[in-house]
Protein backbone atom coordinates (compact mmCIF):
# COMPACT_ATOMS: atom_id res chain seq x y z
CA UNK A 1 0.00 0.00 0.00
CA UNK A 2 1.13 3.58 -0.82
CA UNK A 3 0.11 6.83 0.43
CA UNK A 4 0.69 9.87 -0.89
CA UNK A 5 0.48 13.30 0.99
CA UNK A 6 -0.21 16.72 -0.87
CA UNK A 7 -0.26 19.93 0.96
CA UNK A 8 -1.79 23.13 0.34
CA UNK A 9 -3.04 26.67 2.35
CA UNK A 10 -6.24 29.31 2.04
CA UNK A 11 -6.88 31.78 4.25
CA UNK A 12 -10.82 32.64 5.55
CA UNK A 13 -13.32 33.98 8.60
CA UNK A 14 -15.24 32.18 10.59
CA UNK A 15 -17.12 32.29 14.12
CA UNK A 16 -18.17 29.54 15.82
CA UNK A 17 -22.06 29.76 16.83
CA UNK A 18 -23.20 28.61 20.15
CA UNK A 19 -19.11 28.58 21.48
CA UNK A 20 -18.76 30.35 24.67
CA UNK A 21 -15.59 32.13 24.24
CA UNK A 22 -13.07 34.20 21.85
CA UNK A 23 -14.09 31.96 19.21
CA UNK A 24 -18.08 32.74 19.05
CA UNK A 25 -16.50 36.11 17.50
CA UNK A 26 -15.04 36.60 13.60
CA UNK A 27 -11.89 35.90 13.36
CA UNK A 28 -9.71 34.13 10.49
CA UNK A 29 -6.89 31.76 10.26
CA UNK A 30 -4.30 31.34 7.53
CA UNK A 31 -5.07 27.66 7.20
CA UNK A 32 -2.61 24.34 6.31
CA UNK A 33 -4.13 21.03 4.74
CA UNK A 34 -2.51 17.82 4.01
CA UNK A 35 -4.62 15.19 2.21
CA UNK A 36 -3.27 11.62 2.13
CA UNK A 37 -4.56 9.18 -0.25
CA UNK A 38 -4.28 5.53 -0.18
CA UNK A 39 -2.74 3.59 -3.89
CA UNK A 40 -2.55 0.26 -3.81
CA UNK A 41 -0.63 -0.72 -7.31
CA UNK A 42 1.76 1.32 -9.61
CA UNK A 43 1.41 1.69 -13.39
CA UNK A 44 3.53 0.78 -15.79
CA UNK A 45 5.92 3.61 -15.02
CA UNK A 46 5.90 3.40 -11.39
CA UNK A 47 3.39 5.62 -10.51
CA UNK A 48 0.16 5.56 -8.51
CA UNK A 49 -1.34 8.44 -9.10
CA UNK A 50 -0.42 11.71 -11.00
CA UNK A 51 0.28 14.19 -8.64
CA UNK A 52 -0.40 16.73 -11.42
CA UNK A 53 -3.49 15.95 -11.27
CA UNK A 54 -4.37 15.62 -7.04
CA UNK A 55 -2.59 19.04 -6.57
CA UNK A 56 -4.94 20.69 -9.26
CA UNK A 57 -8.09 18.96 -7.51
CA UNK A 58 -7.12 20.17 -4.04
CA UNK A 59 -6.34 23.52 -5.40
CA UNK A 60 -9.98 23.54 -6.73
CA UNK A 61 -11.07 22.61 -3.76
CA UNK A 62 -9.02 25.61 -1.76
CA UNK A 63 -10.47 27.77 -4.31
CA UNK A 64 -13.97 27.36 -2.88
CA UNK A 65 -12.53 28.27 0.94
CA UNK A 66 -9.61 30.93 0.18
CA UNK A 67 -10.56 34.83 1.37
CA UNK A 68 -14.27 33.63 2.30
CA UNK A 69 -16.46 33.69 5.39
CA UNK A 70 -17.02 30.52 5.72
CA UNK A 71 -20.37 30.85 7.76
CA UNK A 72 -21.63 31.61 4.54
CA UNK A 73 -20.41 28.65 2.46
CA UNK A 74 -23.22 26.22 1.56
CA UNK A 75 -21.33 23.30 3.52
CA UNK A 76 -21.57 25.50 6.53
CA UNK A 77 -24.45 27.56 6.78
CA UNK A 78 -26.06 24.08 8.71
CA UNK A 79 -23.43 23.78 10.86
CA UNK A 80 -20.18 25.45 12.28
CA UNK A 81 -17.11 25.80 10.24
CA UNK A 82 -15.18 24.06 12.68
CA UNK A 83 -11.63 22.26 11.88
CA UNK A 84 -13.81 19.21 11.97
CA UNK A 85 -16.26 20.04 9.64
CA UNK A 86 -13.73 21.37 7.55
CA UNK A 87 -11.67 18.64 6.94
CA UNK A 88 -14.77 16.01 6.53
CA UNK A 89 -15.67 18.37 3.33
CA UNK A 90 -12.69 18.60 1.83
CA UNK A 91 -12.36 14.69 2.26
CA UNK A 92 -15.79 14.30 0.70
CA UNK A 93 -14.91 16.57 -1.81
CA UNK A 94 -11.51 15.25 -2.60
CA UNK A 95 -12.80 11.61 -2.70
CA UNK A 96 -15.31 12.50 -5.62
CA UNK A 97 -12.50 13.81 -8.09
CA UNK A 98 -10.39 10.79 -7.43
CA UNK A 99 -10.07 8.19 -10.47
CA UNK A 100 -7.60 5.78 -8.74
CA UNK A 101 -6.70 5.60 -5.39
CA UNK A 102 -8.86 6.30 -1.94
CA UNK A 103 -8.78 9.09 0.71
CA UNK A 104 -7.14 8.07 3.54
CA UNK A 105 -7.61 11.35 6.00
CA UNK A 106 -7.56 15.28 5.96
CA UNK A 107 -5.40 17.26 8.32
CA UNK A 108 -6.66 20.55 8.28
CA UNK A 109 -4.69 22.85 10.29
CA UNK A 110 -5.99 26.07 12.31
CA UNK A 111 -2.23 27.22 13.60
CA UNK A 112 1.20 26.20 13.43
CA UNK A 113 0.21 24.48 17.01
CA UNK A 114 -3.46 22.91 16.46
CA UNK A 115 -4.96 20.38 14.14
CA UNK A 116 -7.53 18.11 13.45
CA UNK A 117 -7.67 14.83 11.24
CA UNK A 118 -10.66 12.98 9.70
CA UNK A 119 -10.36 9.58 8.11
CA UNK A 120 -13.22 6.96 7.24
Amino acid sequence: MYKLNVTSEFSAAHRLIGYEGACQNLHGHNWKVRIGIFCETTDNIGMTIDYGIVKKSLSEIMVLLDHKYLNEFSPFIMENPTSENIAKFIFDEMQKKLENGKMADVEVWESDRTSMIYSR
